[in-house]
């Protein structure tokens, strides 16, 4: 007997269902077109950005129950924009033209794109388990996106091994690999840093147009949470005092027991 998946796909606005499909057709025939000019490897990596072009798809139809379900379809709309950007534009201009600086705006706004995703994907984790302070959001915001520029250096390395490219330009006799390395990662981080402020400060109302409500909010949030402290507190103590005079009721019920036997 087979298991039917009862998930299905959330609500997606029609004009952003035609967009992805327009990246993602742009990407496959930049993958064929690959293929036709002797590059196996752009129809490879058309393939594989393709499939990342799908993750919110998988999220909602495999997500079952959990957290990830709730991940809002505009950060896979930056994803695939970002995608587009990265492989057709990108690489062709790195691989065609004279231009070989277009990774670094790459890198930049991956840092960028990935650390403004995961501060409220922390707090998508912690669900209604208790508030989440902005501080450890942002931390992990700043730590998600300095691994995901990590994890890019990774592939360029592994792609350099395996296929001979010059994703990283590495050089026997230079130190050129290394330079490249160091400043993707460091445009990341920079990336994910300024991303991070940003997202934090609007969400906690520091900055945007809806800076006062949002601060309202928060205050309402505030005194809601010191009200259900000082019922908590209270709650102790009259416990705390009913069960200091069931001690003494016992102790009076008791004496006379003790008092017998001495």
């Amino acid at each position: 007997m087979s298991i039917r998946n009862p998930n299905k796909i959330g609500y997606l606005p029609k004009s952003v269902r035609i967009a992805w499909i327009i990246m993602r057709a742009g990407l496959l025939i930049w993958g064929i077109y690959g293929i036709f000019h002797g590059s196996v490897v752009e129809f490879l990596q058309a393939v594989f950005a393709i499939a990342f072009t799908h993750l919110w798809d998988m999220f909602q139809l495999w997500g079952g129950r959990s957290f990830i379900t709730k991940v809002h379809y505009k950060y896979q709309t930056l994803l695939n924009a970002f995608i587009f950007f990265g492989t057709v534009i990108g690489s062709t201009i790195n691989n065609r033209t004279s231009f070989e600086h277009c990774d670094l705006i790459s890198h930049f706004l991956a840092g960028a794109l990935t650390a403004y995703f995961a501060y409220d994907f922390a707090f998508l984790i912690q669900g209604k388990k208790g508030r989440l302070s902005p501080a450890l959001a942002s931390m992990f915001s700043l730590g998600f996106s300095c691994a995901i520029c990590i994890g890019w250096e990774f592939y360029e390395f592994t792609m350099d091994r395996l296929y001979g490219l010059h994703l990283q330009r590495s050089l026997p006799t230079s130190d050129s690999g290394l330079v490249d390395t160091m400043v993707d990662l460091i445009l990341g981080v920079a990336g994910a840093l300024i991303s991070m402020l940003y997202i934090s400060f609007k969400r906690n109302g520091v900055i945007g147009k809806d800076k006062n409500r949002i601060k309202l909010q928060k205050k309402r949030e505030n005194e809601q949470a010191a009200e259900k402290e000082r019922v908590w507190q209270d709650y102790l103590y009259k416990k705390q005092e009913m069960d200091n005079l069931l001690s003494k009721d016992n102790y009076f019920i008791e004496k006379p027991d003790e008092l017998t036997d001495i």
